[in-house]
């Protein structure tokens, strides 16, 4: 069974990175805004698999990690998002929100070890650049508050969505899964940088 995973995984990440959204972003008032937030986070598979890849590093981690980290993310990802929407620039927010897939894949990949303040620092700059993403994005004719919920509330189900992956780490054969989830995480996170950086060039 866990050899079978392991063979499709690749081309099952690739199907993800490839497919198109088809999300529609113009909806009005709270009601819309809160739907825009709940959609956006898997409107970008960049987003996603990095909010993903903190749950599951938190998993490996081990408590307080496993908790501190996914709610870590989403309430320094709402300062970000303070920031988009009041359209206070960041540098390179493209490239660092790359860069956040392919280290936070790799550290799931090698079982990365860090003290907790410095993973929690780690995952906290991150946030900071997915929020500014998220709010930079806010459709014009949505409720920023409740765009806001929707979007933290959103990536804090993506973050158990990871801490219910890691919970494989329990078995040998679960293990060698995550962290060829994580590598391939890192993958497409290569990918997206090069992108970004293709955007300078």
């Amino acid at each position: 069974m866990c050899s079978r995973i392991l063979r499709t995984l690749p081309t099952a990440i690739v199907a993800l990175a490839l497919t198109q959204p088809a999300f529609a972003h113009d909806q009005v008032g709270v009601a819309g805004g809160l739907l825009s937030g709940l959609l956006h986070p898997a409107t970008g598979i960049d987003h996603l698999i990095a909010m993903v890849a903190v749950g599951i590093w938190g998993a490996q981690l081990g408590a307080p990690a496993i908790w501190v980290l996914p709610i870590t993310f989403p309430l320094v990802m709402a300062v970000g998002g303070v920031l988009g929407v009041l359209r206070i620039p960041l540098p390179m927010p493209e490239v660092v929100i790359a860069m956040s897939a392919l280290i936070l894949g790799l550290a799931v990949a090698i079982r990365l070890r860090l003290p907790f303040p410095a993973a929690a620092a780690v995952v906290a700059v991150f946030a900071i650049f997915h929020g500014h993403a998220h709010g930079a994005e806010l459709p014009g004719s949505a409720n920023p508050l409740a765009y806001g919920v929707g979007f933290v509330t959103a990536t804090g189900l993506l973050h158990l969505c990871g801490i219910a992956i890691g919970t494989l780490t329990r078995w040998p054969a679960g293990e060698r899964v995550i962290q060829g989830l994580g590598a391939g995480i890192a993958g497409l996170g290569c990918y997206f940088l090069a992108q970004g950086l293709g955007a300078f060039a």
